[in-house]
């Protein structure tokens, strides 16, 4: 990082106030850091990011070394803890732990369809939420870490798109890292938008029949969810529309540890008896809406084609071209045929500026960004080839979300990383598995794993 770069971070307001939680200290900082990282004296946004740090060590904390999480998404601010629970138990054992909302998250300046109006049209919008992918965070993550540990490199946690970070964090700013874990989070180096969401659709259409095998009954009531929807119009109580397409997007939940139950329980309270005839439920239109809306992480769909976009040609709604090519997905010839309604995930689609209330103020900047040249590398192969920085990767087989074989072609590509590839948990191992994730892959950094 540059002088200039190090010297961007501002000290006033830095750490703000203490709370105790059982078990638990809790520490607020923000920052102030530039917008546009190559203009460090220009527009400046704020950041925000908790410390943890375990009760029974606070008199010592000065001596524990730092371990930055970083948070799926994009879009989503960090974990919110309450008590010495899962991953963080294990990394208190140790660590002194910052959890950073990144940039436009939680508590760092927000990014949504209340404050992007701020900016004025809808190019100034998309220009500067141009500003909010990986590089950018990185940069911020080293501005931060000179505040904190006065220059001495810290150990990275990336979940999910997190780990998509760390992966650009080692191919730009090495120097910053101790080690590198990463779960459920390992990109392809070079593949674009199109080649991620083709590999995606046939696993999205084995977790749907894997549900369906397990919970038979679902796939009847899927159909006559989609028939439903072709002749009534529902409006879920957020104001969104529910469409067959939309209600394809509930498949996101798969890729969880208890996903396919959460899917099954959600299914069997949807229908109820009105003097109209049967009607989707309120008790399931409440679920359905808090499981697809995009009002508290607009920036999941606005940017998630992004994080793949690396070769400079615009994305241009990559999952929503590509799925033409899967014409299974079809909800309504599924019905007419009599196959399997199959659900989807982690796909954004431009009819959903109009399903989805959160993101209607925001068509026109998503369609600028979808159509958006230009965009830099994430990720330096060459340095990634020569890397010296210690990494472990947990990789989970079959993972609705990260392609697996696109994973391991990365694992190969970055010199001494170590993974461990299990069929025991899904996408959010980290968090379902409680201490042992990140306990192995602490062994594997240090290379005494059994």
């Amino acid at each position: 990082m540059s002088k200039a770069m190090d010297s961007g971070l501002r000290r006033a307001g830095d750490a703000t106030m203490t709370v105790r939680q059982p078990g638990l200290v809790l520490t607020d900082h923000s920052f102030d850091v530039p917008l546009d990282h190559a203009v460090p004296e220009g527009e400046r946004i704020r950041l925000y990011a908790r410390e943890v740090v375990a009760a029974d060590r606070v008199g010592r904390a000065e001596e524990l070394p730092w371990l930055l999480y970083l948070q799926g998404g994009p879009g989503f601010g960090a974990d919110r803890p309450v008590g010495r629970t899962g991953w963080l138990d294990r990394a208190l054992d140790e660590y002194r732990v910052l959890l950073l909302d990144q940039r436009g998250t939680g508590r760092s300046t927000p990014a949504n369809r209340q404050t992007l109006p701020l900016r004025g049209t809808p190019r100034e919008q998309a220009d500067y939420l141009a500003h909010f992918r990986a590089d950018a965070i990185v940069r911020d993550c080293e501005l931060v870490r000179r505040r904190l540990t006065g220059g001495r490199p810290w150990t990275v946690l990336g979940q999910s798109f997190g780990g998509f970070c760390a992966v650009s964090y080692l191919s730009y700013a090495p120097e910053g890292l101790a080690a590198a874990l990463i779960t459920g989070g390992l990109p392809a180096l070079d593949e674009d938008a199109d080649a991620v969401y083709r590999a995606a659709y046939p696993r999205m259409e084995r977790k749907t029949l894997a549900h369906y095998a397990r919970y038979p009954g679902d796939a009847e009531i899927a159909r006559r969810i989609v028939a439903h929807l072709a002749v009534h119009e529902e409006v879920l109580p957020d104001g969104g529309r529910l469409t067959a397409e939309s209600f394809q997007q509930l498949g996101i939940v798969l890729g969880t540890g208890d996903g396919s139950h959460r899917l099954h329980y959600l299914l069997e309270d949807a229908f109820v008896a009105t003097p109209e005839g049967p009607r989707l439920s309120d008790a399931f239109t409440e679920q359905a809406a808090a499981l697809l809306s995009r009002a508290g992480s607009p920036l999941y769909t606005l940017l998630h084609e992004s994080i793949y976009a690396q070769d400079g040609r615009p994305t241009d709604w990559s999952a929503h071209r590509t799925r033409a090519e899967f014409p299974q997905f079809d909800a309504d010839k599924a019905v007419a045929d009599g196959r399997p309604v199959l659900f989807t995930a982690e796909t954004v689609h431009p009819w959903m500026l109009e399903t989805h209330a959160a993101l209607r103020p925001l068509r026109h900047t998503a369609e600028l960004l979808a159509a958006r040249t230009g965009w830099s590398p994430l990720y330096d192969a060459e340095r990634l080839a020569a890397n010296t920085v210690p990494v472990a990767a947990a990789i989970y087989h079959d993972d609705l979300y990260v392609d697996t074989a696109h994973a391991l072609r990365t694992a190969r590509a970055i010199r001494g990383l170590r993974t461990w590839v299990t069929d025991e948990f899904e996408h959010d191992g980290v968090r379902a598995g409680g201490r042992r994730v990140l306990d192995r892959l602490l062994r594997l950094v240090r290379d005494d794993a059994a």
